[in-house]
């Protein structure tokens, strides 16, 4: 058996890929099949959808330009093998955005119909469209990865030319993650923003009315945010993570077998069976949305432990040198439970500062009482506070699997902790969807009734969302660790001698520096980007509303299509410049002879600390913004109309880029200067 998974074990890995697929089209078939409300339901539904298409189509041409030229050069400077790894990451990635995002859109208006029937329909309907972007996420990842792999390894006969190839994959994904992100985001709150401003504070107008001209706008980008966005964001980090698993087990490990490299596939797979079983549960539970959702993931993580218990100790009936460390399946399946449980201890983490049902949010909802200056102290505070937790967990694990088994120990909790996105990413998806089912139902003047069901279904998304993002970006500071340590053995192996990252040495610091300061100048620009987008929304909803009077009684229709115009011209205009700064940094810094490599490495670490805090920061002050808001609107502290309400209306559009936009994109940012500090070795370090 040992030899069967030795040889055989990427191959079997493949299986359950595709057995995620087929379960992917299994659940975009019932999703379709739900009914999908009357006509009225169907054209507002039809709105969004053609949106969300036409900015994804124009976001893959300005994509494409770049992303040619990057190409080119990557064929140019390294190799063929390299270049089509770029072009699968990259296509991959954006099919698993895109598909999911137009089965999400299919399910917005069955889970609002879905919502006039029962509860528990709504969120079966939600979550399996969320679902099917979670699968898609972790099948097409695993399937990408290995079949690459396996078809470069037996083109040239080598190992090493299948790991050093995958670097390129691992750089179409990240590069079309960035692009996603931060498009998506900028977009989606821009849209938000704006409509909440006019909408919200100067007309008195509840969420989604029809009678304001940028709700359609807004409905596009929960979508093409929080669902085509998120979806490339985690493919990148799976199969990042995956591809760093591969490459640190290549070049740390002693032993010539393949074992080291099969078994990140493995868990991959194996973990594929543990999220159907997980979302099997979530459809037969009879129970709320939040304890249905935690369940799932439990279930999924629980179930992976097990049967990776036996896959461990078969795979390696012996121990292995790594890095002149001797590891054995006690060690290794250590590292595998540290990486499951840290994911869910992301999760309680999270979900408890950005919950209704916890003392932060509601912390956050009575200082609204006093204004809307103590509300964005209390919300800023609030996302300082949420760092410690995971930070100290993210430190813990990594000197835990460090002592047990190496960097490859690292890589291995990388691996199974991202393993689980695809029970994580169907929670994530599960938001926006239910926030347009409640859009929809106030469009289409369905009864009351609805929209509170999916407003009690879009409070528990809040927090899915937030959690989802924080699971990313503690799972992207883990595999920034693996990368750079694969950054550093690649170093070793090109030029031939150790090398040492001394603080004493001037080029180590000044790569910190400029490292810390990458992500606060990243975050900048995508903060301005979308105040300047959201500024020429709110001017445009005004000026509609002053030239068309009847646009507020109801007897002239907005003209939606302007404001969609807008944001989608702006997002895809000022998405370019923050996401080609980490290529800018990376080879500026390489290329300058006074600082080479050894500042190269520090810029590394530079990135990954101060990314990490300003992300889990950000994510975790605008999911408590945001659900302080609704917590108030459920009739707390005054209710709506208050001047609680309206400091806490402030601080949720303060918030909406903070949680959808510069703080996820921090995320897929921090893994790009990784990946390109590694691929630029060869071509810029002789």
């Amino acid at each position: 058996m040992q030899k069967f998974l030795t040889d055989h074990g990427i191959g079997t890995s493949l299986t359950f890929g595709v057995l995620g697929l087929a379960a992917a089209v299994i659940l975009i078939r019932m999703v379709l099949a739900a009914p999908a409300g009357n006509s009225r339901m169907e054209e507002i539904a039809k709105a969004v959808q053609d949106g969300a298409k036409a900015y994804l189509h124009r976001q893959l041409v300005t994509i494409s330009v770049i992303a040619v030229v990057l190409l080119i050069a990557i064929f140019w400077l390294r190799d063929w093998q390299t270049a089509l790894g770029f072009i699968i990451g990259a296509v991959c990635s954006l099919a698993a955005g895109y598909i999911g995002m137009m089965v999400a859109v299919r399910a917005n208006v069955r889970t609002a119909e879905g919502a006039s029937k029962s509860y528990h329909t709504a969120m079966r309907v939600a979550f399996n469209g969320g679902a099917v972007t979670g699968l898609l996420v972790v099948a097409l990842g695993l399937l990408s990865v290995g079949i690459f792999f396996l078809f470069i390894r037996e083109i040239s006969g080598s190992p090493r030319a299948a790991v050093d190839s995958l670097v390129g994959l691992a750089l179409g994904s990240s590069l079309i993650s960035v692009f996603a992100r931060l498009g998506g985001g900028i977009y989606t709150k821009a849209a938000d923003v704006g409509a909440d401003l006019v909408g919200k504070i100067e007309q008195n107008l509840q969420e989604d009315d029809p009678r304001n001209p940028a709700t359609i706008a807004d409905n596009v980008g929960d979508n093409v945010g929080d669902c085509a966005g998120m979806a490339a964001d985690v493919f990148e980090t799976y199969a990042v993570s995956l591809i760093g698993g591969v490459l640190v087990g290549y070049l740390t490990s002693a032993t010539d077998s393949m074992q080291p490299l099969v078994y990140p596939f493995l868990i991959c797979g194996i973990s594929i069976l543990g999220a159907l079983l997980g979302i099997l549960f979530v459809n037969i539970a009879r129970i709320g949305a939040t304890p249905a959702l935690v369940g799932g993931v439990a279930i999924s993580g629980i179930v992976s432990s097990v049967l990776l218990w036996p896959l461990t100790h078969t795979l390696f009936p012996q121990a292995v040198e790594f890095a002149g460390k001797a590891v054995g399946a006690g060690q290794l399946y250590h590292c595998v439970l540290v990486g499951i449980g840290l994911t869910f201890a992301t999760v309680i983490i999270t979900n408890y500062f950005t919950s209704t049902a916890h003392q932060p949010v509601r912390r956050l909802a009575r200082a609204c009482e006093t204004g809307h200056a103590t509300n964005i102290i209390a919300g800023i505070s609030t996302g300082h506070h949420a760092t410690v937790l995971p930070v100290l967990c993210i430190v813990g694990s990594i000197w835990y699997t460090h002592s047990e088994a190496g960097l490859y120990g690292i890589a291995i909790a990388v691996v199974s902790m991202l393993s689980l996105s695809g029970i994580i990413i169907s929670l994530d998806a599960f938001g926006p969807i239910t926030d347009n089912a409640g859009g929809i139902a106030v469009m289409s003047d369905l009864d009351p009734q609805v929209r509170e069901v999916t407003d009690k279904l879009d409070a528990v998304g809040n927090t899915m969302k937030a959690v989802t993002k924080g699971y990313a970006i503690a799972s992207a500071g883990l595999a920034a660790m693996v990368l750079f340590g694969s950054y550093v053995e690649e170093l070793k192996v090109h030029l031939e001698q150790d090398f040492t990252f001394d603080l004493m040495d001037p080029r180590v610091i000044i790569g910190l520096f400029i490292g810390g300061l990458l992500p606060f100048s990243f975050t900048a620009y995508a903060m301005d980007a979308v105040g300047s987008a959201a500024g020429a929304v709110v001017k445009e909803v005004r000026r509609q509303i002053t030239a068309f009077p009847g646009i507020l009684d109801g007897t002239h229709t907005p003209e939606y299509g302007q404001c969609v115009d807008i944001v989608t011209k702006a997002a895809l205009r000022q998405m370019i410049l923050p996401a080609l700064l980490p290529l800018i940094f990376v080879i500026v810094v390489a290329k300058i002879p006074a600082l080479g490599p050894i500042a190269l490495g520090g810029l590394l670490v530079g990135t990954i600390v101060t990314g990490l805090f300003i992300g889990i920061a950000m994510t975790s002050s605008g999911g408590a913004w945001d659900n302080a808001k609704k917590y108030i609107e459920d009739g707390n502290h005054g209710g709506k109309g208050t001047i609680a309400h309206r400091a806490s209306v402030t601080g949720d559009t303060v918030g909406d880029p903070y949680k959808d936009t510069a703080g996820p994109a921090v995320n897929p940012m921090i893994k790009v200067v990784n990946i390109l500090a590694i691929l630029v070795i060869p071509i810029l370090f002789r």
